[in-house]
């Protein structure tokens, strides 16, 4: 391939890839939650926590909460690690605050990290909430690829039907803020 070649193939590509051309459209308010399965944690706490029998796997679906806010993260992504105390304290309120407690949970799955990387995510910023991996990209492919930090925050409805009430890009400006907007938009305030 000449020079001339070479140029356009990489003028291509940035086209492409800047267009929209080669990404998928991450899951956003208003759309249901597609079906995603996860493994059902092995410590008790966590599966209480979610409200989950001791099944093989479970849906994100099935967590018996008002809310459910599904974090999607990296282990490597600095945006994740630098996002990780706001999580951590986003957790604390909610199990401080007698509108959100037992009423909203949080997850959070590893994209391209596998359960060895998560747990030790987990472990590094002492995540109190259960985290998951999704080694091969399979959740990820499912809410449309978006890039990490994801917040997808999922209001479930009486009856069985659920909506996306808000979804995120990137960390939050404050737990506390966050946290209100969340308990206005789905209701529970």
């Amino acid at each position: 391939m000449g020079k001339k070649g070479m140029i356009a193939l990489v003028v291509f590509c940035a086209c492409a890839l800047t267009s929209g051309i080669a990404s998928a459209t991450p899951v956003k308010a208003g759309e249901a939650l597609p079906e995603i399965n996860l493994a059902t944690p092995e410590a008790t706490s966590q599966q209480e926590y979610l409200g989950l029998s001791d099944s093989d796997s479970f849906k994100v679906t099935d967590i018996k909460a008002d809310l459910v806010i599904v974090e999607i993260f990296g282990v490597t992504c600095p945006h994740c690690n630098h996002a990780a105390p706001s999580v951590n304290k986003l957790y604390e309120l909610i199990e401080s605050k007698p509108e959100s407690k037992g009423k909203v949970k949080v997850i959070g799955i590893g994209v391209g990290n596998d359960s060895y990387e998560v747990a030790f995510f987990q472990k590094k910023h002492k995540v109190p909430f259960p985290l998951f991996d999704d080694e091969e990209y399979l959740v990820h492919e499912q809410i449309g690829e978006p890039g990490t930090p994801y917040f997808i925050c999922v209001k479930m409805n009486q009856g069985g039907s659920h909506e996306i009430i808000h979804a995120q890009a990137g960390d939050f400006e404050s737990a506390d803020k966050f946290l209100d907007m969340l308990l206005v938009k789905s209701g529970l305030k």
